[in-house]
Protein backbone atom coordinates (compact mmCIF):
# COMPACT_ATOMS: atom_id res chain seq x y z
CA UNK A 1 0.00 0.00 0.00
CA UNK A 2 1.51 3.83 -0.18
CA UNK A 3 2.26 5.80 2.56
CA UNK A 4 -0.16 7.84 4.71
CA UNK A 5 -0.50 10.82 3.91
CA UNK A 6 0.85 12.09 7.09
CA UNK A 7 4.21 10.40 6.35
CA UNK A 8 6.38 11.18 3.95
CA UNK A 9 8.25 7.42 4.25
CA UNK A 10 6.38 4.09 5.07
CA UNK A 11 7.95 2.85 8.01
CA UNK A 12 10.81 -0.03 7.72
CA UNK A 13 8.65 -2.45 8.31
CA UNK A 14 6.12 -1.43 5.60
CA UNK A 15 8.78 -0.94 3.32
CA UNK A 16 10.32 -4.53 3.95
CA UNK A 17 8.31 -6.87 5.65
CA UNK A 18 10.64 -8.58 8.66
CA UNK A 19 10.88 -11.81 7.85
CA UNK A 20 11.62 -10.74 4.15
CA UNK A 21 14.55 -8.46 5.23
CA UNK A 22 17.22 -10.94 5.54
CA UNK A 23 16.74 -12.75 1.83
CA UNK A 24 16.82 -8.93 0.83
CA UNK A 25 19.73 -8.27 2.56
CA UNK A 26 21.52 -11.35 0.76
CA UNK A 27 20.49 -10.94 -2.53
CA UNK A 28 21.64 -7.22 -2.74
CA UNK A 29 25.18 -8.31 -0.77
CA UNK A 30 25.44 -11.19 -3.44
CA UNK A 31 24.94 -9.26 -6.21
CA UNK A 32 27.42 -6.65 -4.99
CA UNK A 33 30.02 -9.36 -4.59
CA UNK A 34 29.63 -9.97 -8.35
CA UNK A 35 29.42 -6.95 -9.98
CA UNK A 36 30.45 -4.28 -7.88
CA UNK A 37 33.11 -1.74 -9.50
CA UNK A 38 36.81 -2.55 -9.35
CA UNK A 39 37.87 0.52 -7.68
CA UNK A 40 41.30 2.11 -5.96
CA UNK A 41 39.31 2.10 -2.84
CA UNK A 42 37.56 -0.85 -2.33
CA UNK A 43 41.06 -2.62 -2.72
CA UNK A 44 41.98 -1.14 0.97
CA UNK A 45 40.15 -0.62 4.29
CA UNK A 46 42.84 2.22 5.43
CA UNK A 47 41.18 5.29 6.74
CA UNK A 48 43.11 7.55 5.44
CA UNK A 49 42.21 6.19 2.03
CA UNK A 50 39.00 5.83 2.78
CA UNK A 51 38.09 9.59 3.90
CA UNK A 52 40.49 10.78 1.00
CA UNK A 53 37.91 8.90 -1.48
CA UNK A 54 34.92 9.98 0.00
CA UNK A 55 35.72 13.54 -0.04
CA UNK A 56 36.39 13.80 -3.60
CA UNK A 57 33.71 11.83 -4.88
CA UNK A 58 31.23 14.48 -2.99
CA UNK A 59 29.41 15.74 -5.80
CA UNK A 60 31.88 14.54 -8.42
CA UNK A 61 32.13 11.30 -10.88
CA UNK A 62 34.25 8.72 -10.57
CA UNK A 63 35.74 8.64 -13.65
CA UNK A 64 37.24 12.02 -12.74
CA UNK A 65 37.84 11.56 -9.49
CA UNK A 66 40.19 8.23 -10.28
CA UNK A 67 43.58 10.07 -11.21
CA UNK A 68 43.03 12.67 -8.68
CA UNK A 69 42.88 10.31 -5.96
CA UNK A 70 46.06 8.26 -7.21
CA UNK A 71 48.20 11.47 -7.52
CA UNK A 72 46.91 12.67 -4.24
CA UNK A 73 47.98 9.97 -2.30
CA UNK A 74 51.25 9.75 -4.31
CA UNK A 75 51.77 13.18 -3.01
CA UNK A 76 50.28 12.88 0.52
CA UNK A 77 50.59 9.24 1.34
CA UNK A 78 49.66 9.51 4.99
CA UNK A 79 47.64 11.74 7.03
CA UNK A 80 51.12 13.05 8.74
CA UNK A 81 52.03 14.08 5.12
CA UNK A 82 49.09 15.82 4.11
CA UNK A 83 49.28 17.82 7.41
CA UNK A 84 52.65 19.19 6.82
CA UNK A 85 52.05 20.08 3.24
CA UNK A 86 51.66 23.47 2.88
CA UNK A 87 47.82 24.92 2.08
CA UNK A 88 49.27 26.32 -1.52
CA UNK A 89 50.93 22.56 -2.78
CA UNK A 90 47.42 20.56 -1.28
CA UNK A 91 45.12 23.44 -3.24
CA UNK A 92 47.87 22.32 -6.93
CA UNK A 93 46.87 18.58 -6.51
CA UNK A 94 43.06 19.75 -5.84
CA UNK A 95 43.20 22.37 -8.71
CA UNK A 96 40.29 20.54 -11.26
CA UNK A 97 38.26 18.86 -8.79
CA UNK A 98 35.79 22.25 -7.76
CA UNK A 99 34.06 22.72 -4.41
CA UNK A 100 37.83 23.93 -3.05
CA UNK A 101 36.35 24.28 0.41
CA UNK A 102 36.95 20.48 0.41
CA UNK A 103 40.30 20.29 0.11
CA UNK A 104 40.91 23.30 3.01
CA UNK A 105 38.63 21.47 5.29
CA UNK A 106 40.68 17.95 4.63
CA UNK A 107 44.04 19.69 5.22
CA UNK A 108 42.52 21.06 8.25
CA UNK A 109 41.35 17.90 9.28
CA UNK A 110 44.59 16.39 8.64
CA UNK A 111 45.63 18.53 11.14
CA UNK A 112 43.55 17.58 13.58
CA UNK A 113 43.85 14.09 13.71
CA UNK A 114 47.60 14.63 14.07
CA UNK A 115 47.07 16.76 16.98
CA UNK A 116 44.42 15.44 19.01
CA UNK A 117 44.08 11.60 17.56
CA UNK A 118 47.23 10.30 17.20
CA UNK A 119 47.00 10.48 13.14
CA UNK A 120 44.38 8.04 13.55
CA UNK A 121 41.02 9.01 12.27
CA UNK A 122 39.00 8.24 14.74
CA UNK A 123 36.46 5.70 15.36
CA UNK A 124 34.12 7.23 17.26
CA UNK A 125 30.81 8.46 15.54
CA UNK A 126 30.80 12.29 17.59
CA UNK A 127 35.02 12.31 17.23
CA UNK A 128 34.89 11.93 13.46
CA UNK A 129 31.74 14.82 13.42
CA UNK A 130 33.74 17.33 15.04
CA UNK A 131 36.44 17.24 12.05
CA UNK A 132 36.51 19.77 9.86
CA UNK A 133 34.38 18.74 6.53
CA UNK A 134 33.08 15.79 8.01
CA UNK A 135 29.14 15.53 8.25
CA UNK A 136 26.86 12.46 8.89
CA UNK A 137 27.36 11.01 5.46
CA UNK A 138 31.11 10.91 5.25
CA UNK A 139 31.49 9.67 8.90
CA UNK A 140 29.27 6.84 8.28
CA UNK A 141 31.41 5.60 5.37
CA UNK A 142 34.53 6.25 7.00
CA UNK A 143 33.55 4.30 10.01
CA UNK A 144 31.61 1.47 8.41
CA UNK A 145 33.98 0.97 5.62
CA UNK A 146 37.73 1.35 7.57
CA UNK A 147 36.54 -0.27 11.11
CA UNK A 148 33.19 -1.92 10.47
CA UNK A 149 30.99 0.54 12.84
CA UNK A 150 27.39 -0.23 12.17
CA UNK A 151 26.31 2.80 10.79
CA UNK A 152 24.19 3.67 7.36
CA UNK A 153 24.85 5.70 4.85
CA UNK A 154 22.30 8.40 3.26
CA UNK A 155 23.29 10.02 0.21
CA UNK A 156 21.35 10.93 -2.85
CA UNK A 157 21.86 6.98 -4.40
CA UNK A 158 20.33 5.97 -1.32
CA UNK A 159 17.76 7.80 -0.81
CA UNK A 160 16.86 7.31 -4.15
CA UNK A 161 16.92 3.66 -3.52
CA UNK A 162 15.13 3.89 -0.68
CA UNK A 163 12.10 6.68 -2.24
CA UNK A 164 11.68 3.55 -4.79
CA UNK A 165 11.82 0.80 -2.35
CA UNK A 166 8.80 2.93 -0.59
CA UNK A 167 7.51 4.06 -3.50
CA UNK A 168 8.02 7.55 -1.47
CA UNK A 169 6.72 10.96 -3.16
CA UNK A 170 7.96 14.36 -2.70
CA UNK A 171 10.98 16.35 -1.86
CA UNK A 172 13.44 14.15 -0.23
CA UNK A 173 15.94 16.20 1.33
CA UNK A 174 12.86 18.07 2.79
CA UNK A 175 13.92 17.25 6.85
CA UNK A 176 11.66 15.37 8.39
CA UNK A 177 11.97 13.05 4.85
CA UNK A 178 15.53 13.01 5.31
CA UNK A 179 15.50 11.84 8.62
CA UNK A 180 12.83 9.13 8.35
CA UNK A 181 15.36 7.83 5.41
CA UNK A 182 18.09 7.97 7.43
CA UNK A 183 16.04 5.75 9.96
CA UNK A 184 15.16 3.60 7.21
CA UNK A 185 18.75 3.29 5.74
CA UNK A 186 19.85 1.72 9.48
CA UNK A 187 16.89 -0.21 9.84
CA UNK A 188 17.95 -1.95 6.76
CA UNK A 189 21.19 -2.24 8.18
CA UNK A 190 22.51 -5.93 8.31
CA UNK A 191 22.93 -6.96 12.48
CA UNK A 192 26.31 -8.00 13.10
CA UNK A 193 27.15 -11.50 12.36
CA UNK A 194 24.18 -12.44 10.06
CA UNK A 195 26.04 -11.87 7.15
CA UNK A 196 29.30 -12.47 5.97
CA UNK A 197 29.68 -9.14 4.98
CA UNK A 198 30.38 -6.14 6.74
CA UNK A 199 28.18 -2.65 7.27
CA UNK A 200 30.99 -1.39 4.70
CA UNK A 201 30.00 -3.63 2.51
CA UNK A 202 26.56 -3.08 2.82
CA UNK A 203 26.94 0.86 2.19
CA UNK A 204 29.08 0.49 -0.83
CA UNK A 205 26.30 -2.53 -2.28
CA UNK A 206 23.60 0.13 -1.70
CA UNK A 207 25.68 3.02 -3.20
CA UNK A 208 26.49 0.73 -5.90
CA UNK A 209 23.33 0.02 -6.60
CA UNK A 210 21.78 3.85 -7.10
CA UNK A 211 25.31 4.79 -9.16
CA UNK A 212 24.53 1.89 -11.72
CA UNK A 213 21.24 0.44 -11.77
CA UNK A 214 18.78 2.50 -9.77
CA UNK A 215 19.75 5.53 -11.72
CA UNK A 216 17.98 8.95 -11.64
CA UNK A 217 16.92 8.70 -15.53
CA UNK A 218 15.52 4.92 -16.72
CA UNK A 219 16.51 2.52 -13.69
CA UNK A 220 17.52 -0.54 -15.13
CA UNK A 221 14.82 -2.83 -12.89
CA UNK A 222 14.97 -5.98 -15.07
CA UNK A 223 18.59 -6.45 -13.76
CA UNK A 224 18.27 -5.03 -10.30
CA UNK A 225 18.70 -7.99 -7.65
CA UNK A 226 15.65 -6.26 -5.39
CA UNK A 227 13.07 -5.58 -7.63
CA UNK A 228 10.43 -8.12 -6.00
CA UNK A 229 10.59 -5.84 -3.00
CA UNK A 230 10.66 -2.68 -5.48
CA UNK A 231 7.30 -0.62 -4.17
CA UNK A 232 7.45 1.68 -7.03
CA UNK A 233 8.52 -1.32 -9.60
CA UNK A 234 5.16 -3.34 -8.58
CA UNK A 235 3.31 0.25 -9.54
CA UNK A 236 5.09 0.62 -12.54
CA UNK A 237 6.21 4.54 -11.09
CA UNK A 238 9.92 3.98 -10.85
CA UNK A 239 10.86 6.09 -13.80
CA UNK A 240 9.28 9.13 -12.08
CA UNK A 241 10.25 8.41 -8.42
CA UNK A 242 12.36 10.16 -6.62
CA UNK A 243 10.37 13.20 -7.51
CA UNK A 244 12.94 16.41 -9.23
CA UNK A 245 14.57 18.41 -7.09
CA UNK A 246 13.90 22.29 -7.26
CA UNK A 247 17.04 23.17 -9.00
CA UNK A 248 18.46 26.78 -8.75
CA UNK A 249 17.57 29.03 -11.57
CA UNK A 250 21.14 29.29 -13.76
CA UNK A 251 22.66 32.36 -14.02
CA UNK A 252 24.97 33.36 -17.15
CA UNK A 253 28.37 35.66 -16.43
CA UNK A 254 30.80 36.33 -17.98
CA UNK A 255 34.70 36.69 -16.81
CA UNK A 256 36.72 38.92 -18.59
CA UNK A 257 40.29 37.94 -18.04
CA UNK A 258 43.93 39.82 -18.49
CA UNK A 259 46.90 37.64 -19.35
CA UNK A 260 49.70 40.08 -18.80
CA UNK A 261 53.09 39.26 -20.52
CA UNK A 262 56.53 40.35 -20.80
CA UNK A 263 58.93 39.86 -22.97
CA UNK A 264 60.56 36.98 -20.52
CA UNK A 265 57.21 34.90 -21.08
CA UNK A 266 56.05 35.61 -17.23
CA UNK A 267 52.66 36.31 -16.54
CA UNK A 268 50.85 37.69 -13.27
CA UNK A 269 48.37 35.79 -11.03
CA UNK A 270 46.92 36.82 -7.89
CA UNK A 271 44.83 36.16 -4.78
CA UNK A 272 41.99 38.30 -5.09
CA UNK A 273 39.98 38.97 -1.99
CA UNK A 274 36.20 40.67 -2.25
CA UNK A 275 33.95 40.00 -5.10
CA UNK A 276 36.25 39.66 -7.81
CA UNK A 277 37.12 36.33 -5.91
CA UNK A 278 34.55 34.58 -5.12
CA UNK A 279 34.52 31.95 -8.44
CA UNK A 280 37.60 30.49 -7.31
CA UNK A 281 38.59 30.90 -3.81
CA UNK A 282 42.19 30.57 -2.81
CA UNK A 283 43.42 29.92 -5.89
CA UNK A 284 46.06 31.53 -8.39
CA UNK A 285 43.71 33.39 -11.39
CA UNK A 286 44.47 36.52 -14.12
CA UNK A 287 43.20 39.87 -13.16
CA UNK A 288 39.54 39.81 -14.20
CA UNK A 289 35.87 41.46 -13.48
CA UNK A 290 32.76 39.90 -13.59
CA UNK A 291 30.06 41.13 -15.84
CA UNK A 292 26.77 40.12 -17.83
CA UNK A 293 28.54 40.06 -20.84
CA UNK A 294 32.39 40.62 -21.87
CA UNK A 295 33.93 43.67 -21.18
CA UNK A 296 37.35 45.26 -22.12
CA UNK A 297 36.61 48.71 -21.89
CA UNK A 298 35.47 47.82 -18.16
CA UNK A 299 38.67 45.49 -17.67
CA UNK A 300 40.83 48.14 -19.35
CA UNK A 301 39.54 50.59 -16.62
CA UNK A 302 40.21 47.57 -14.09
CA UNK A 303 43.67 47.41 -14.98
CA UNK A 304 44.40 50.67 -15.11
CA UNK A 305 42.87 51.14 -11.35
CA UNK A 306 44.66 48.56 -9.95
CA UNK A 307 47.71 48.11 -12.10
CA UNK A 308 48.37 51.19 -13.63
CA UNK A 309 48.59 49.70 -16.59
CA UNK A 310 47.67 51.10 -19.91
CA UNK A 311 48.00 48.88 -22.77
CA UNK A 312 45.86 47.02 -25.76
CA UNK A 313 43.85 44.32 -25.16
CA UNK A 314 44.28 41.93 -27.32
CA UNK A 315 41.12 39.74 -27.39
CA UNK A 316 41.63 35.71 -27.18
CA UNK A 317 38.89 33.40 -28.69
CA UNK A 318 36.27 32.97 -25.77
CA UNK A 319 35.26 29.43 -24.02
CA UNK A 320 32.41 28.11 -22.00
CA UNK A 321 32.73 27.02 -18.25
CA UNK A 322 30.59 25.81 -15.42
CA UNK A 323 30.30 26.59 -11.58
CA UNK A 324 27.42 24.70 -10.37
CA UNK A 325 24.78 27.20 -11.28
CA UNK A 326 26.91 29.77 -12.73
CA UNK A 327 27.35 29.90 -16.72
CA UNK A 328 30.53 31.23 -17.51
CA UNK A 329 31.70 33.46 -20.54
CA UNK A 330 35.36 33.08 -20.17
CA UNK A 331 36.67 36.03 -22.30
CA UNK A 332 40.67 36.05 -22.14
CA UNK A 333 42.59 39.22 -23.35
CA UNK A 334 46.40 39.12 -23.99
CA UNK A 335 47.77 42.53 -22.20
CA UNK A 336 51.64 42.46 -23.61
CA UNK A 337 53.41 45.28 -21.16
CA UNK A 338 57.11 45.82 -20.78
CA UNK A 339 56.88 44.94 -16.77
CA UNK A 340 54.84 43.24 -15.10
CA UNK A 341 53.41 45.64 -12.04
CA UNK A 342 52.36 45.35 -8.78
CA UNK A 343 48.85 46.14 -7.47
CA UNK A 344 48.11 49.34 -6.11
CA UNK A 345 44.89 48.39 -4.42
CA UNK A 346 45.39 46.52 -0.93
CA UNK A 347 42.94 44.49 -2.24
CA UNK A 348 44.74 41.48 -3.32
CA UNK A 349 45.38 38.48 -0.94
CA UNK A 350 48.92 37.91 -3.27
CA UNK A 351 50.87 38.30 -6.40
CA UNK A 352 52.87 35.55 -8.29
CA UNK A 353 55.07 36.20 -11.66
CA UNK A 354 55.36 32.57 -13.25
CA UNK A 355 56.07 31.60 -16.64
CA UNK A 356 52.78 31.48 -18.16
CA UNK A 357 53.72 27.94 -19.92
CA UNK A 358 54.62 26.98 -16.32
CA UNK A 359 50.87 27.86 -14.55
CA UNK A 360 50.26 24.84 -13.80
CA UNK A 361 52.89 24.38 -11.27
CA UNK A 362 50.66 26.39 -9.39
CA UNK A 363 46.90 25.69 -7.53
CA UNK A 364 44.32 27.15 -10.48
CA UNK A 365 41.50 26.06 -11.49
CA UNK A 366 40.11 24.70 -14.60
CA UNK A 367 38.90 27.94 -15.92
CA UNK A 368 42.68 29.49 -15.49
CA UNK A 369 43.53 26.44 -17.13
CA UNK A 370 41.04 27.86 -19.88
CA UNK A 371 42.43 30.68 -19.99
CA UNK A 372 46.15 29.98 -20.32
CA UNK A 373 45.70 27.83 -22.82
CA UNK A 374 43.89 30.61 -25.51
CA UNK A 375 46.58 32.76 -24.44
CA UNK A 376 49.77 30.19 -24.91
CA UNK A 377 47.78 28.95 -28.35
CA UNK A 378 47.80 32.63 -29.68
CA UNK A 379 51.42 33.07 -28.86
CA UNK A 380 52.66 29.56 -30.46
CA UNK A 381 49.91 31.02 -33.68
CA UNK A 382 51.98 34.33 -34.09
Amino acid sequence: MLASPRRSTPRTSEMIPAAELPAFQSRLLAWFAGAKRDLDWRRTSDPYHVWISEIMLQQTRVATVLPYYRRFLTQFPSVDALARARPDVVLRYWAGLGYYSRARNLHRAAKEIVAQHEGNFPKRLEEALALPGIGPYTAAAVLSIAYGEPHAVLDGNVARVLARLGAIRGELRQPITWRELADAANALLPAQGTHDAGPGDWNQAMMELGATLCTPRAPQCGGCPVARWCRAHTLGIAGVLPSARKKRQPISLALSAAVLLDARGRTLVLRQKGDHGILFSSLWQFPAIQASRPDARKLARYLQSVFGVSAELQPLPPARHTVTFRKILLAPFLVRVRKLPAPRRSTMGGVRKPVLSELERLPISSATQKIAAAALAALAAS
